[in-house]
């Protein structure tokens, strides 16, 4: 499960530590043949530990895992695995890459978190089924509605209504149960007809700061467009086209992703109102070097739109409602929010290390959502800014473990971990 991360200060020298041994590794066994073959953490075990055994040939399948450490003052200190694995179902020539990722994790304050996510391509593409299931519960910080917002939220108001509440954020807990699963089928070459379901569902929903003298947004916006305030769920169809010639989904070295897609959400299906989305994303990946392919620029979109209906407040898409959650790096999940919402981001990937073993990213993101009475879309852009470091983890499935650090607006900044780009 790949999430965001605020790291604390007396943390970062263990990290650093951490990454200044990395990075003598890679320098020390750096290859300088012609083939410019490329060294991951398993070759580097075998080397510093004198390992016998044979070279490691390329597998079919992978798998790799990586803690889920962090801490934040609303949930406590977490702890948890992530665990993510590749595999090809065909041909490597005719099929992409099945990726799977499972991750759990347990916070001092008791919030519990269990996911599974997968994409998987059958032989020769002819299949491509993507799904996120999960379980928890959770703890969320939330900002209010909206992009643009300077006032401090003591002045924040929502559909006329003041908060009248002195914090910056409004802690909501809540259990939520979430299966969602889609099925792809190639009617072309590269291009996917799809259909599938969406069950989202939020119970034992409460308002930290809510009392009898203060309100908040989620209060607000909940009564005014008629939901219960404890409880509701967001279930519905999908229909989805998608048109994919990406070499790889871990790390495409060129390629373009494109979906398009539409939620209906409906109450004979259990939903708690009714409601028609407009779901779009676009990825591009353009190579910058023939002689070493991991010099690539990327372009990332993602956007959700509510076309008619009413959908829950903790259901509004944001910062991080992507399947993998790895927008806005800068933001912590759900600082930003509204009915409809757009993101976008550029980053470009360039090797550090000879062998491959070491790389580093530059990315810049902007994202944009509906005020109060739906209202400011595409008017307030909230930008962000990082750059990380890549650490070869698997060379047949290009998994990389991936740090980095990013800075937005309003003081916020962090360290961001995760198995993978982000995109």
């Amino acid at each position: 499960m790949n999430r965001h991360y605020h790291i604390p200060v007396y943390r970062l020298l263990q990290y650093s530590l951490c990454v200044a041994m990395l990075l003598l590794c890679g320098s020390c066994y750096a290859q300088t043949d012609s083939t410019r073959s490329e060294t991951d953490v398993v070759d580097i075990y075998r080397k510093l530990f004198r390992s016998r055994s044979h070279a490691a040939k390329p597998n079919k399948s992978t798998i790799a895992f990586l803690p889920a450490v962090g801490y934040n003052p609303s949930i406590g200190f977490q702890m948890g695995v992530n665990f993510t694995g590749g595999m090809y179902l065909g041909d490597k020539k005719t099929t992409n890459l099945s990726i799977g990722a499972l991750g759990g994790y347990i916070t001092t304050k008791g919030i519990v978190s269990f996911q599974f996510r997968h994409n998987v391509f059958t032989e020769g593409n002819r299949w491509n089924f993507q799904g996120n299931w999960q379980i928890a519960k959770i703890v969320t910080l939330d900002y209010g509605v909206g992009t643009g917002i300077d006032q401090p939220h003591d002045a924040l108001i929502i559909y006329g209504i003041p908060t009248n509440y002195d914090s910056t954020v409004f802690p909501i807990q809540y259990r939520y149960i979430r299966f969602f699963e889609k099925a792809y089928k190639e009617v072309a070459p590269h291009f996917f007809i799809g259909a599938g379901a969406s069950i989202d569902m939020r119970s034992n929903i409460k308002d930290k700061n809510l009392d009898s003298t203060h309100i908040t947004p989620h209060y607000t916006y909940s009564t005014y467009e008629g939901f219960n305030t404890t409880h509701y769920n967001a279930n519905g169809f999908l229909l989805n086209v998608q048109y994919n010639t990406r070499d790889q989904l871990n790390r495409p070295y060129h390629g373009t992703y494109a979906d398009l897609g539409i939620r209906v959400n409906e109450t004979f299906i259990g939903s708690s109102a009714n409601a028609i989305q407009l779901l779009s994303e676009f990825r591009e990946y353009i190579p910058l070097s023939h002689r070493n392919p991991s010099h690539v620029l990327a372009f990332w979109y993602w956007g959700n739109f509510l076309l008619s209906g009413k959908i829950p407040y903790l259901e509004l898409p944001g910062t991080g409602s992507d399947m993998f959650n790895r927008s806005g790096r800068g933001y912590t999940i759900g600082r930003f929010k509204g009915k409809s919402f757009a993101y976008a981001e550029s980053e470009y990937r360039f090797p550090i290390s000879q062998n491959g073993f070491v790389g580093g990213v530059v990315f810049a993101n902007v994202q944009s959502g509906t005020n109060n009475l739906n209202s400011g879309f595409l008017e307030y852009w909230e930008p962000a800014a990082g750059a990380g470091l890549r650490f070869l983890f698997n060379k047949n499935t290009r998994t990389n473990i991936c740090i980095d650090y990013a800075v937005g607006r309003f003081g916020s900044n962090g360290f961001f971990l995760g198995l993978n780009e982000a995109f």
